[in-house]
């Protein structure tokens, strides 16, 4: 479990937020954070409050202490990292209860500064950008948030798509919908716009290998904009599926052979391929370091070009 119990010998009649500074080591802002979000405690299990002057032996505090289990990242500088994601990973805790996700490995290589610039979907493979220190992640998020980026995916779809093309469908939270993350296309949505361009076809299979080009970044946008034209992603354990097959999906209830058998694939074949931006002056384009067929999604597949 990423949150641990750390206990420290208090100076009885100091404020909390400044033994949290002068004592323990942390930033300002990080005491603020643990003391907001009440992960500390007394003697007695109290939560303690920032303005409260401390009257106990020791104190616990809650801290997420990032662990690993061998994911490294792919590009690293001063400011930033790359690591390139394996499908069935969460980028970041739900809840304490969470057992692993990739925020274990940032803190785990860079610290406690060391943060998310982005997020992608827990079925999708590929490239997330992170910060190593705050002045880096006020920068990369606000890059983030103005879209001065470029990013894309690669996916293997049901059907042929012969040609490139533009989807601007607006996209809202799904309605009358048990599934929680589920979005839909709306004309009441936020707008949003993805460019796919066809790389092979697979006549065999009836799939195509295409590239997905996001211009707006909406929650599950490629995945609802290619279900929505017919064109579900293969694997995707939501679009396109029963519901009440998606519900055990995301409850657990559901094997991974149940998972083949009524998904079609072990994993969802959406892959981050292509992050480029720039970066105090300097233009970066990074690639994943592994090729997305490597990774077993069409392990017997021999595409021929999309015409």
């Amino acid at each position: 479990m990423p949150f641990i119990l750390k206990k420290f010998r208090t100076v009885k009649g100091k404020k909390l937020h400044q033994f949290l500074i002068n004592d323990v080591g942390v930033t300002s802002s990080f005491a603020q954070k643990l003391i907001a979000k009440g992960r500390i405690f007394d003697e007695n299990k109290r939560q303690i409050k920032t303005n409260e002057f401390l009257d106990c032996n020791f104190i616990e505090i809650s801290l997420f202490e990032g662990q690993t289990k061998g994911l490294n990242p792919t590009f690293i500088t001063s400011d930033f990292a790359i690591f390139d994601k394996p499908s069935g990973i969460m980028v970041h805790p739900i809840s304490k209860n969470t057992q692993y996700t990739l925020l274990d490995e940032i803190r785990y290589h860079f610290g406690d500064e060391a943060n998310l610039a982005h997020r992608i979907d827990l079925e999708t493979s590929g490239l997330v950008l992170v910060s190593r220190h705050k002045k880096s992640d006020i920068i990369l998020k606000n890059m983030f948030e103005k879209r001065d980026y470029k990013k894309e995916y690669l996916a293997i779809v049901e059907g042929k798509i012969s040609k490139n093309l533009k989807i601007q469908t607006p996209i809202k939270k799904a309605i009358d919908s048990k599934i929680g993350v589920k979005m839909q296309i709306s004309c009441n949505g936020k707008k949003s716009l993805t460019f796919i361009k066809p790389i092979s076809y697979n006549p065999k299979n009836n799939q195509t290998f295409i590239k997905a080009i996001p211009k707006t970044g909406r929650q599950h946008q490629i995945r609802v904009h290619l279900h929505s034209i017919g064109h579900r992603i293969i694997g995707d354990p939501i679009y396109g599926m029963d519901e009440n097959i998606a519900d055990r999906y995301l409850t657990k209830r559901l094997s991974p052979q149940e998972r083949i058998k009524f998904i079609g694939h072990s994993r969802l074949l959406l892959h981050s391929h292509s992050l480029e931006f720039r970066y105090k002056d300097k233009n970066y384009k990074i690639l994943s370091d592994k090729s997305f067929f490597d990774r077993g999604a069409l392990p017997n597949n021999n595409p021929n070009p999309a015409t």
